[in-house]
């Protein structure tokens, strides 16, 4: 039987010191038919060890219904990981963070009145254990003592700045090791004194967070964890982008240096990310700290291993400072080829606005949770009492962008991240605002907030009441082939050879929506800084494929570009 523990200074494995020399490859966030690949890519940079989260909300986004298949698929994975002689990380969470759409946890279980977020409140831990369980079915035949590779196995996920209810976490530990879990328990912490001491407990072992100054954090966590391995469990060697701002990067060089400091020293790691992914349809995240800032729909992170799957100079730099301190495989991928280039008209009849079938009234406008809606777009309906206009429409809060209509006349649009919430508009019979939902906050406090039109709406300081509520199915609305310019749904078709890896190029256009054969690649704005969308190669077929665009604000041209490789903000050189 194939072991794994802690030593006094090292991870042991089958009683020998082991490194640790890990990526985060995030299943959820990649094509399933491209797992594989990823893996193996990853491995080619030296790597012998690949870490995920896992996703609660993707695998339960309606409460019960429980799905562990296709792109759910953790099993599958896993074994893809040992398939590839690897070892596995497996970080549950609950909460993972991770610029993912509520930090992983559902909206059902956060929208609970009264319910207690990531403590010892009985409501949360009882869905979280049902979770834990869940997941640990999967996991728990699989580590490495029972014959696959798992190796450890995270509690929680940087508690530390958020809580210190002690309690809690050991209820997470008692429910995972009654679940058959034997392999090590971790926490992970960024390495400051106040968040190790809180995150974690005596009997877990505490790894840090951090992509800079190596040799002062690891001094940190030592302080922390006196015995026992040093890792520094997220390695951060990119960064994630949002939308308003620009594409980060880190220098390759800084980077594999900090890395080699690391190896240097004896540490294991974890490199966060090895390979970001993609978050496609509407699973992004947001921060909000004291501005919201809504994720953009590419998680390239600057990593290795880039959206695309192939490596970039970080991975040569990585590569050669692993190699030092581990064997690793002398075949490397190569550069990634040119996507093919395309040009495909669009058309669409009509312009674009759901129906106002109302499937609910209230005083005041209902969230998008009170009408029980995951996708992210709600119309609302309000009858104006007469008035000469102009007059002050007020909103108590947007959750998070809002577009305003006067009987069906655009007449402004309202940002919750340019903290806007009031607007003049003319006389009329009917007020219509559409709302998106940009993408639901993943870190501290924010956690599962309400979205939508938030509290009460005024008309020159008188409230509007009797309110309709319309959930959008973007699933129906890319159906029906009508659209315009201007607001539009609009589509076309092109033809492959074979299915192959595309670019969409989203310039000129204004926000919206893109499909390709149904597959719902994210969202797009010309508000900077990602300029293509990745569409993943399974995604497209041999023959006839259709492209479907539904543009919430304007479009210079009714044409879909397909360029030959992406743009992510970079600067043109």
């Amino acid at each position: 039987m194939t072991t794994f523990s802690l030593g006094e200074t090292d991870f042991l494995l089958d009683g020998r010191p082991h490194q640790v020399i890990s990526g985060t490859l995030h299943y959820f966030r990649i094509h399933p038919e491209h797992w594989a690949d990823r893996i193996r890519t990853a491995k080619a940079m030296g790597l012998n060890t690949i870490e995920t989260y896992v996703a609660w909300n993707a695998h339960e986004p309606v409460r019960g219904e429980w799905d562990a298949t296709g792109w759910n698929d953790l099993g599958r994975f896993l074994d893809l990981i040992a398939a590839e002689g690897l070892h596995a990380i497996v970080r549950p969470g609950p909460y993972i963070c991770a610029e993912w759409h509520n930090g992983g946890l559902p909206v059902w279980l956060t929208s609970t009145p009264g319910i207690g977020i990531r403590r010892f409140e009985p409501r949360f831990v009882e869905a979280v254990s049902e979770y834990l369980r869940r997941v640990y079915e999967i996991v728990a035949p699989r580590q490495i003592d029972r014959g696959g590779n798992v190796v450890l196995v995270q509690i929680e996920n940087e508690y530390g700045a958020y809580g210190s209810d002690k309690d809690y976490l050991r209820e997470l530990v008692r429910v995972t090791r009654d679940a058959g879990i034997t392999v090590p328990l971790t926490t992970v912490d960024q390495p400051m004194p106040w968040m190790l001491e809180a995150g974690s407990l005596p009997e877990l072992h505490l790894t840090g967070s951090f992509g800079s100054r190596s040799a002062e954090r690891l001094e940190t966590l030592r302080q922390h964890q006196p015995t026992g391995p040093l890792m520094c469990s997220e390695f951060w060697d990119g960064w994630f982008d949002w939308w308003g701002s620009i594409h980060h990067t880190t220098d390759p060089a800084a980077s594999a240096h900090d890395l080699d400091v690391l190896l240097a020293a004896g540490a294991s790691v974890n490199i966060y990310m090895v390979h970001g992914g993609t978050n496609f349809g509407t699973t992004n995240g947001a921060n909000d700290k004291g501005r919201f800032d809504p994720i953009v729909t590419s998680y390239d992170y600057d990593a290795p291993i880039d959206e695309s799957g192939y490596p970039t100079a970080k991975f040569h730099a990585f590569r050669e400072v692993i190699a030092k301190y581990a064997p690793v495989p002398s075949d490397v991928p190569g550069p990634r080829p040119e996507a093919p280039v395309l040009e495909v008209a669009l058309s669409g009849e009509g312009d674009w606005m759901p129906g106002a079938a109302a499937t609910a009234m209230a005083d005041d406008p209902p969230s998008f949770e009170q009408l029980a809606h995951l996708g992210p777009l709600v119309r609302y309906d309000v009858a104006l009492p007469a008035f000469t206009g102009p007059a002050a429409l007020v909103f108590d809060e947007i959750r998070d962008l809002a577009w305003v209509h006067v009987d069906g006349t655009p007449v402004g649009r309202l940002s919750r991240t340019l903290h806007e919430r009031a607007l003049t508009i003319p006389a009329g019979a009917r007020l219509t605002v559409l709302v998106e939902d940009q993408g639901r906050v993943n870190y501290a406090d924010r956690l599962g907030e309400a979205k939508g039109l938030i509290g009460p709406v005024t008309l020159n300081g008188e409230p509007l009441t009797g309110w309709k509520a319309t959930p959008v199915a973007l699933e129906a609305a890319t159906g029906s082939g009508t659209g315009a310019f201007g607001r539009a749904l609009l589509r076309g078709s092109f033809d492959l050879d074979a299915p192959a890896d595309l670019f969409l190029d989203t310039r000129s256009w204004g926000k919206g929506y893109a499909f390709v054969n149904g597959f719902f690649l994210g969202r797009y704005w010309n508000n900077v800084p990602q300029n293509t969308l990745y569409v993943p190669g399974p995604a497209t077929r041999a023959g006839a494929n259709e492209i479907v665009v539904l543009e919430l604000e304007h479009a210079v041209e009714p044409v879909a570009r397909f360029v030959a490789e992406p743009s992510l903000g970079q600067l043109e050189e």
